[in-house]
């Protein structure tokens, strides 16, 4: 079966694609990713077929600050400077990332099956949840599910106006009003990230985390015996928090005598340049997250999907410092299955280095973080193979 895989450059989506290329290359199906530039010698070096997304760059004085028509009018834009790639490959089935609306534009106007992939839980509204973004735990009793009703009504209202841009999108690619939706969703996240809803669709399959990263090399840690702690600023393009490792550093450094080796090291794994005139007891740069979660105590990192799954499924205890999008979602449900607390930053987006510090020391004193992240680790045993659902769903066999 041959596959096009499509997703923007943002590393929680985009890393998704590339392992979920692998998975396929790996079935003996042959996987083409269609993402930014920035990955596609990446996807060569792994032994894919890479092809640029077509029409990321905005036009001259064209903006998109409004989320709706970013997702939905720049879409049927983009979906339009596609179709040749597109319309050369030739897939059986387009998997689209969930936020890359294009792809599934595209697929929909050759007639070809698509897939929705989202690199993180499901984020459909439900009929039994508050809504998503909101990060409070479903409503309990009379009080609790009247709460959850108002918000949804708050809501309701943008969602509406959401669908409505959906449908003059798609009206203007020439694509019936009404989206009928895709052939299926695969959900690239863990069973315990995901809530209980009486709503669930039949046609959307937990699979697990698709973990990829571009590192090949590992960051040497610093000298000595002491803890390490991992952080991982956050990789997103837009609503991550930022400071974070400048904050470890400044709260675990001992005032009194500034070089002193405090009681933990300090290894930041980067997608970018390191910060300068860091102490010795930290090492900072490009490297295997992987090997550095096999060594440290603590993850300290950004609330994205992709660093909480890696981190869970190492068994580790998290310090998360959340930014926008759906972080404040994920952090909170982090938190309600005990594995792990939130550091939230102050007005100026940073947070503050002695409650990084002390969120560092009270997840590695009390053994119950990492037991609760091993226990939602364990949850991945249950899911379904993507691979499998994808082959069911494009021949109709889909249970």
């Amino acid at each position: 079966m041959r596959i096009a895989v499509i997703a923007g450059p943002d590393p929680g989506h985009a890393f998704p694609a590339m392992a979920l290329c692998r998975a396929f290359e790996k079935a003996g199906d042959h996987a083409v990713l269609i993402t930014g530039r920035r990955w596609l010698e990446h996807a060569k070096n792994a032994g894919l077929e890479a092809v640029e997304l077509a029409g990321l760059m905005l036009p001259t004085g064209v903006e998109d600050d409004d989320a709706g028509r970013r997702i939905n009018e720049r879409a049927a834009a983009m979906s339009t400077a596609m179709l040749p790639d597109l319309n050369r490959l030739m897939p059986d089935l387009v998997v689209s990332d969930v936020i890359t609306v294009a792809g599934a534009f595209a697929a929909e106007r050759l007639g070809i099956p698509w897939v929705e992939l989202s690199p993180h839980p499901l984020y459909l509204p439900s009929r039994g949840l508050p809504p998503i973004g909101s990060g409070l735990e479903p409503g309990r009793g009379l009080t609790g599910r009247a709460r959850d009703i108002t918000l949804r009504a708050f809501v309701n209202r943008d969602l509406r106006r959401g669908r409505r841009q959906r449908a003059h999108a798609r009206a203007s690619i020439g694509l019936p009003a009404h989206d009928p939706g895709p052939l299926g969703r695969v959900l690239a996240t863990l069973p315990s990230l995901e809530l209980p809803r009486p709503d669930w669709p039949d046609n959307a399959y937990v699979v697990g985390p698709l973990i990829w990263e571009p590192a090949t090399e590992e960051l040497p840690l610093p000298a000595g015996d002491k803890p390490v702690v991992m952080v991982s600023p956050s990789t997103a393009s837009q609503g991550g928090a930022a400071g974070v490792l400048e904050g470890v550093v400044a709260g675990l450094r001992r005032s009194e005598t500034p070089e002193a080796v405090p009681d933990f090291r300090v290894a930041a794994a980067m997608l970018g340049d390191a910060p300068r005139d860091l102490p010795p007891w930290v090492s900072a740069g490009v490297g295997r997250q992987d090997v550095l979660l096999a060594q440290a105590e603590v993850l300290v990192c950004g609330a994205g999907h992709g660093i909480i799954a890696r981190g869970l499924l190492a068994g580790r205890p998290l310090v998360l410092v959340p930014g926008g999008g759906d972080q404040r979602e994920l952090a909170n449900r982090v938190i309600r299955m005990g594995a792990g607390v939130a550091v939230w930053p102050g007005r100026d987006g940073v947070p503050d280095p002695q409650e990084l510090a002390h969120a560092i020391k009270q997840v590695t004193s009390d053994p119950s973080f990492a037991k609760a992240a091993r226990k939602a680790a364990h949850s991945v045993e249950g899911v379904t193979d993507v691979v499998s659902v994808c082959h069911r769903l494009l021949t109709g066999r889909a249970a």
